[in-house]
């Protein structure tokens, strides 16, 4: 990724958000962590996943090389939700597939933020694990100015284009985990951090509001409004899937 101008990374601050592979490549050269968070449905899909012991390869493409990815890593290919495999990109299927130590998990967002970032650590965040995942970043001594911890909220495509839509469960989610650094006692989020704190700690009812977005509805539309349900079940994992060696495996203590 390249690096983008100095005004664009939120300098100063210990905690920062921004959107999509533009704001990985803005906040992560230099940052303690990268937390990639894309709720509907890779980063979901891979709590869930690490949370049963599995380890999941982030790939960008669906298509021959990621086959061939796959093979080359002894590991599980997910396909398309509708593809009709055992594991897909929906935490649902994940959770009744059978077990398989290692996942390739393809994604236009999520997965392909965090394949694209180089040098520097990567955590897979959601509502699922954000109490977790805050801890674990705290264990760190991450979110200082020095080191930041810059959260990045995946978002989604517009359909056939490259366009990035912003959209509304990762805005929440990357308030989730801001807020839960503040309340932990980090004391230096950018305003874009702080704005989608205040986003997450005013909404009444998280998972109704996920669940009725344009993501949730299109979900629901095509017959997976089970993998929604999965999503937004708060703080119901304590799994911390870190990026090394090419794969997210939980890293909780103990």
């Amino acid at each position: 990724m390249r690096s983008r101008p100095q005004w664009a990374r939120q300098d100063g601050f210990g905690i920062r958000v921004e959107w999509g592979r533009a704001g990985a490549a803005a906040l992560g050269p230099g940052a303690g962590c990268l937390v990639v968070i894309d709720v509907l449905s890779f980063t979901t899909s891979v709590s869930v996943a690490t949370a049963a012991g599995t380890a999941v390869f982030p790939y960008r493409w669906r298509d021959d090389s990621a086959r061939a990815f796959a093979a080359a890593k002894a590991a599980e290919l997910a396909v398309g939700r509708r593809e009709g495999g055992p594991w897909s990109l929906s935490p649902a299927a994940i959770r009744r597939a059978p077990f398989t130590e290692r996942l390739v998990l393809p994604s236009p967002n999520g997965s392909t933020i965090a394949a694209a970032v180089e040098g520097t650590p990567v955590v897979a965040a959601c509502l699922r694990n954000v109490s977790a995942v805050a801890d674990w970043l705290l264990a760190q001594r991450w979110g200082t100015p020095d080191r930041p911890i810059a959260i990045i909220a995946a978002g989604e495509h517009w359909p056939g284009t490259d366009i990035v839509r912003p959209a509304l469960e990762d805005w929440l989610g990357a308030g989730a985990l801001a807020a839960a650094l503040i309340d932990r006692g980090l004391a230096t989020p950018s305003p874009e951090a702080a704005i989608a704190a205040t986003a997450f700690d005013g909404t009444a009812d998280v998972g109704a509001l996920v669940a009725d977005c344009a993501s949730g509805r299109e979900l629901a539309a095509i017959g997976f409004a089970e993998d929604v349900a999965i999503a937004i079940e708060l703080d119901s994992d304590s799994t911390v899937p870190v990026l090394a060696n090419g794969a997210f495996a939980d890293r909780r203590p103990g």
